[in-house]
């Protein structure tokens, strides 16, 4: 299985709990008490022991065949879906000269994997569209090690077209998002289509998420000397010499990211910023606290 998760990463997320405002029944994102899915579920599969897992997951019959632990993993239909949505724009492509082999979007794809990591573990359903111009990839909502592993192969597959997704190719999305389901979307949100889809979700009643991806360059513009800045997007450059446009991008930048944090605000999007140079489960921790609730 492809795996975009470090293993400290992936250790971190066993401390972290997917939560809804909007959680509904005795069941849904965030309201297991436990990694069991319980008696009377669908069985999926074994996977070996890990530390953490409960022993009465431990399939003890199997054991005294093979002397080796494994775990009983079973599915079951939460009425609660996460979906993640990846804004795979040209602006999504872009990265920083100190580590030119990382960008904006694979860190999104990092963090994707890392929600749907947490569902599972929790048993909640959860799916993925990656919204460029390319089309629209889709993974509608399923829980367990099988959707996980269909995600992880969806998401190698995924890369930067040239701008977001119109709404026409939105279509789906607005015909498969339920009621109570939450959406996470990850995007530099410098495209006016992507920041208008999740004022639309949040406006319909949707619980909305925003994970806001930036470069290192783009909170410290460390730039020196003659640079050529060019707009991934629209193909427009700038010639000009880096420090002395320092000061004033640091703050025309600043001014538009309060603009944007306070339409989210307005209605209701809980949000929170990821820098290239951070953890990728940093985020996920700012929006979801160790009380399980959202930030």
């Amino acid at each position: 299985m492809v795996d975009f998760l470090p293993t400290d990463v992936r250790s971190r997320l066993r401390g972290l709990r997917l939560v809804t405002r909007r959680a509904v029944g005795s069941h849904g994102i965030g309201l297991h008490q436990s990694h069991s899915r319980g008696a009377g579920l669908e069985f999926a599969q074994y996977r070996a022991y890990e530390p953490g897992d409960e022993l009465r997951q431990i399939d003890w019959k199997l054991y005294a065949r093979s002397d080796k632990f494994f775990v009983r993993e079973a599915e079951r239909e939460s009425p609660v879906a996460v979906w993640i949505l990846i804004d795979a724009s040209a602006s999504m492509d872009q990265r920083d000269t100190t580590r030119p082999d990382y960008s904006r979007l694979d860190a999104g794809k990092a963090i994707a994997a890392a929600v749907a990591e947490l569902a599972m573990q929790q048993g909640d359903r959860f799916g993925f569209m990656a919204l460029g111009d390319t089309g629209l990839r889709l993974l509608p909502p399923a829980t367990g090690l099988r959707q996980r592993d269909r995600m992880m192969l969806e998401l190698l597959d995924v890369s930067a077209g040239r701008v977001f997704a119109s709404g026409e190719q939105l279509g789906p999305l607005w015909e498969r998002v339920g009621t109570h389901d939450l959406v996470i979307l990850l995007s530099d949100c410098f495209d006016e289509q992507a920041v208008a889809l999740a004022e639309k979700l949040a406006l319909a009643g949707r619980e909305t998420l925003v994970i806001e991806m930036l470069t290192v360059a783009e909170r410290d513009f460390p730039f020196a000397g003659g640079y050529r800045f060019r707009d991934p997007e629209t193909g427009e450059e700038l010639l000009a010499d880096g420090a002395a446009l320092r000061t004033e991008f640091l703050a025309r930048f600043g001014a538009a990211r309060e603009a944007l944090h306070a339409r989210l605000d307005a209605v209701g999007i809980g949000h929170v910023t990821h820098v290239l140079d951070e953890p990728v489960d940093l985020p996920l921790r700012r929006l979801f606290s160790a009380q399980g609730t959202v930030g």
